[in-house]
Order: C-alpha cells, then structure tokens, then sequence
C-alpha cells in the first residue's frame, strides 16, 4: 500500500444529504498545492462534498524516491478509498491532469466525469528551465525574507505572476528556516519523467472533457489524434486564458465546470 496523500475535505454536510452524490475531486499542477484550485473549491462545497489534494512531492503529501505517474495514481485512488469515497468527478490542472487521467485508466468505476485543465496525454519537450534554474538560484540557508527570495529568484524568471506563484510555496519551518513546499530535488532530478507520459492505446472510454486554454500551447492540434485513441469520448471546450485559465478566468471556468459535471452541457 502507498503512502496516503495530504487532502482537505469541504462540505462534509453533502455526504450526509446527498449519499449518492460524486465527490468532487480536485488536484492542482506542478510546483502547487490544494490551495491553487481554491476558486473552483469554493464555487462546489456549497453544493458538493469537495476533496482537495496535494500531489506527490508537493505541499503536505508524502515525499518519493523517484517520479511516477502509477503511484501518483495509486496514491489517489488509496486516499480516496480511505475516505470511502467510490464515486467522484476529477477536476485537475495540468500535472495534476496527467496524473488524474492515469487514475481513470487504472480505476475507471470510480470516475463519474473527468476534466483535465489544459494538459495532453503526451510527452512534452523541456520548458520550466528557467523556473527551475529560479529555484536552485534562491540560497534558502541564507534568506532573510520573501524580498530576497523574489529578487534572486526574478533573475531567471522575469514573469511577475510565475514569481507570485512560486512564492506561494515558500514557507518558515519551525526553525524558521525558508523551505519550499514542493520536492525540488526531485523534480529537478526526474523532470524528463514527469514531462513525460509512457502510456499509449485506450485508456478510459468514460466522460470526459478537456478545456484548454486559447493563448496556451499545452495541447494543440497534433495533439488530436492521440487525444482520441487514448480517451474516445473525450469532448473539448476552449477558454481565452492561457495556461492557468482557472486563475484568468475564474466564472467562466465555474460556470463551464457546472454544464459539464452537472450534465447541463450538451
């Protein structure tokens, strides 16, 4: 048995008034945490039981020894089964979205509906070396403050909302050392693995939907093709966003959620 995932839990009273009701299910990218997809949390707990996990290696879930896409899964489906949870709706964001796919392929009876925010079955080329290269540069044994922690980590990322993101992770422990809350080693170490995806034919033939951002390059038009042999019923919608679309456009996000895992979308 894997180790159990970090998770919070969210309109517990929807267990009790509504026993057949989908769990929602959200799981957040790389370098991120539950919190990121707190805007779509709180649109759901009013109405849902709404579960909000950290991936592997991020936040307050379990450190690894190496990267992979089947425990990650594993992980999933083994906390959700710990909080007796056997029917669910996915929404997850760009890692998390691969990892969440690989779980409807291993455990398909658990998932109602999956909607994987602008990420694509494939491999992907390198393209976070200068996020990566930010991170290492922040001397965290010597850092005063989050001041400093931005300035030495805007010499390789010049995008303002990338920095703020980032530093959302950095935290005092209780020594009052600077830590981040992601396994940076790890990922520095296994980023080929995890840009990766080593799966191919059928996957999962349950609903499904895929919304990508306009203005992102995550997943295109020769993407297509495997999109439909892995996932065939899989549907598309778009939203003039880029990659972190639930972040720019946050009631179109919502609203578009609650067509397509509520059955409203046609």
């Amino acid at each position: 048995m894997s180790e159990l995932l970090f998770y919070q839990t969210f309109g517990e009273e929807h267990l009790a008034s509504s026993p057949n009701q989908p769990s929602v299910v959200l799981i957040h990218g790389l370098f991120g945490s539950g919190d990121n997809l707190s805007v779509i949390r709180r649109h759901f707990e009013a109405s849902h039981h709404v579960i909000s996990l950290d991936l592997p290696d991020h936040g307050k879930s379990p450190r690894s020894e190496h990267f992979s896409f089947d425990v990650g899964a594993q992980q999933v489906i083994e906390t959700l089964s710990s909080l007796n949870v056997d029917k669910v709706m996915i929404v997850a964001h760009s890692l998390g979205g691969k990892i969440a796919m690989r779980v409807a392929s291993l455990a398909p009876a658990l998932i109602e509906n999956l909607v994987v925010l602008d990420i694509a079955p494939v491999k992907y080329e390198p393209r976070h070396q200068n996020v990566i290269n930010g991170l290492s540069s922040v001397k965290l044994d010597g850092l005063t403050d989050r001041k400093e922690a931005l300035a030495q980590l805007s010499e390789n990322v010049k995008d303002a909302s990338t920095c703020a993101f980032l530093l959302k992770s950095l935290y005092q422990d209780e020594t009052l050392g600077w830590r981040w809350r992601f396994n940076l080693p790890l990922i520095v170490r296994d980023y080929p693995l995890l840009s990766d995806w080593p799966f191919s034919g059928l996957l999962y033939s349950g609903k499904m939907t895929f919304i990508k951002g306009k203005k992102s390059d995550y997943i295109s038009a020769h993407h297509q093709a495997t999109i439909n042999t892995q996932f065939p019923n899989a549907k598309a919608k778009i939203v003039d966003a880029g990659h972190w679309l639930h972040a720019e456009k946050p009631q179109l996000i919502n609203t578009l959620l609650t067509r397509i895992l509520l059955g409203a979308d046609k």
